[in-house]
């Protein structure tokens, strides 16, 4: 009988020791996937502004995330802004808050750090310090703003909507006024050969260089991509001279302002990116135009 006891005992240290350890381990890479995972999506976001190894980000240039959650309660529904904000010892967060029609009604300052603040379930904690204990706070998603010398220069939006199969993850990068500086599609599960080719430069670069105008129009035409727009495609963003400056603007004159061209065989996954590319930059033109006035009511010191 001693000795089962002594087994039992001994199994259920080990257990608790290798628990432990599992536990720690869990800790410790969970946090650096976070870290590289946040690397490959400013990598991604650097990209789509014009930056990489060739040409590097200027120290000037700073990117501010705006998280978006929806505020419920038995008696209303709001919007809630998690923004970045000057304070007299530094810089932190605020929790602007609008009512559905994009009225200020409050803020909140929040114990955020510039780390903290990308972590998801830390900023659900800094919510809970702030919010009525009886709110439901549900995320609704992030943007980033691209700021030089106080100056706002881009927009990035990541964000998903459906494909042919499931759903796709995108990111969207926008001018100041709206216009398309670049799409990059992060992960998708369309037809490798046909709606998988939604991730080739030849159909992304067909949205570089869109108005707002042009964007909010845009249709998916079933035509061949003509050869030379093709060739045009496939080298933006690159550094190897192919075309000529004249080549270039005739290229833009004659296709800028153009539909996007379908997919051989998948039409649908380019219509679903082109619509899901639509939905993104309107509804996020409408929300940040909200955003300033309710920040300009509420004399709210933003840093973008």
């Amino acid at each position: 009988m001693k000795e089962i006891i002594k087994i039992t005992i001994a199994l259920t240290i080990s257990c608790l020791v290798a628990g432990l350890v599992i536990g720690t381990t869990f800790l410790f890479t969970a946090k650096a996937k976070q870290q590289n995972e946040h690397l490959n999506v400013q990598q991604t976001m650097l990209g789509l502004l014009g930056y990489g190894k060739d040409k590097p980000a200027p120290p000037a240039l700073k990117l501010h995330s705006i998280h978006r959650y929806i505020l419920q309660d038995a008696e209303a529904t709001r919007m809630g802004y998690i923004v970045p904000v000057r304070r007299d010892n530094g810089e932190g967060f605020t929790l602007v808050v609008l009512d559905l029609k994009g009225r200020f009604l409050e803020q909140h300052p929040l114990e955020l750090t510039a780390e903290t603040a990308l972590s998801g379930e830390d900023r659900k904690k800094a919510l809970a310090a702030v919010v009525a204990p009886s709110m439901v706070v549900s995320f609704a998603d992030t943007a980033i703003i691209a700021c030089r010398e106080g100056k706002r220069e881009a927009y990035l939006l990541p964000g998903e909507f459906p494909g042919f199969k499931t759903f796709i993850k995108a990111m969207v990068a926008v001018n100041a006024d709206f216009g398309m500086l670049g799409l990059e599609v992060i992960e998708h599960e369309e037809d490798p050969g046909l709606g998988g080719e939604i991730t080739q430069d030849y159909f992304k670069n067909q949205f570089v260089g869109k108005s707002f105008e042009t964007l909010k129009g845009l249709k998916v035409v079933k035509e061949p991509l003509p050869p030379e727009y093709e060739r045009y495609l496939e080298s933006l963003g690159t550094a190897d001279g192919e075309l000529s400056e004249q080549e270039i603007a005739e290229m833009e004159r004659l296709y800028r302002e153009k539909d996007i061209y379908a997919l051989t065989g998948a039409t649908i996954s380019s219509a679903a990116v082109t619509n899901g590319v639509k939905a993104m930059v309107r509804k996020f033109a409408y929300r940040i135009q909200i955003l300033d006035q309710a920040v300009a009511t509420g004399d709210i010191p933003i840093l973008f």
